[in-house]
């Protein structure tokens, strides 16, 4: 299917930032609006390729990220069929190799441990090189620091950081993420978001 160029390209002379899911074929990655994605390295497009690893359509697990949510470059997503299975005495993936071992084809899956979908709220940045595990949700707001490497749930509009990623602190008040979770100014038309865009910017909550 061709994509109109514009809507790839959110940026005049930009070939490096794009609109993510303008790019997305595969039905098991969903992406809100307004997601971007920028590599200075590899093509953006490449994102289903480069980024998103071990996502095998027998397993049936999703990468579903929500709206106006930044992901750096070199960012990736590790899915359930990287996780050798931890139930067997040995870790090597004997059922990828059912030929060989006289298995069941349909049996492949027991070479990994199922861990789930991997969920992203709105409005989360993602920095350079992270890597999210399968498996895991992030909450509205939060930040993932570069090369984290997150392995827990991350609470809404929480920073996290290093290697496994750990809370560093929240970005605001508890009061101020009640509010901002309340008002999902990330759900309203673009007309509003507009209109209200100095405010989203200037940090004026109470004008929201």
């Amino acid at each position: 299917m061709s994509i109109p160029e514009e809507k790839i390209y959110p940026r005049t002379g930009d070939s490096q930032t794009i609109y993510l899911n303008a790019a997305i074929t595969n039905p098991n990655i969903k992406i809100g609006d307004y997601t971007m994605y920028n590599d200075f390295v590899n093509d953006p497009i490449d994102f289903e390729k480069n980024n998103v690893l071990y996502h095998y359509p027998i397993n049936h697990d999703k990468l579903i990220i929500g709206k106006f949510c930044s992901i750096a470059c070199g960012a990736k997503f590790i899915f359930t069929s990287a996780n050798h299975t931890l139930k067997s005495l040995s870790t090597y993936p004997f059922p990828l190799f059912w030929e060989e071992y006289k298995l069941a084809q349909k049996d492949v899956t027991q070479a990994w441990d199922n861990k789930g979908d991997i969920i992203i709220g709105n409005d989360v940045w993602i920095g350079y090189e992270a890597v999210i595990m399968s498996g895991i949700h992030i909450g509205n707001g939060a930040i993932v620091g570069t090369r984290a490497v997150v392995t827990k749930d991350v609470e809404p509009y929480t920073i996290v950081g290093g290697v496994p990623a750990k809370p560093i602190k929240k970005r605001f008040n508890d009061k101020t993420i009640e509010k901002l979770q309340s008002i999902c100014w990330w759900n309203w038309d673009k007309e509003k978001v507009c209109e209200k865009i100095n405010d989203i910017m200037g940090g004026n909550i109470d004008k929201l």
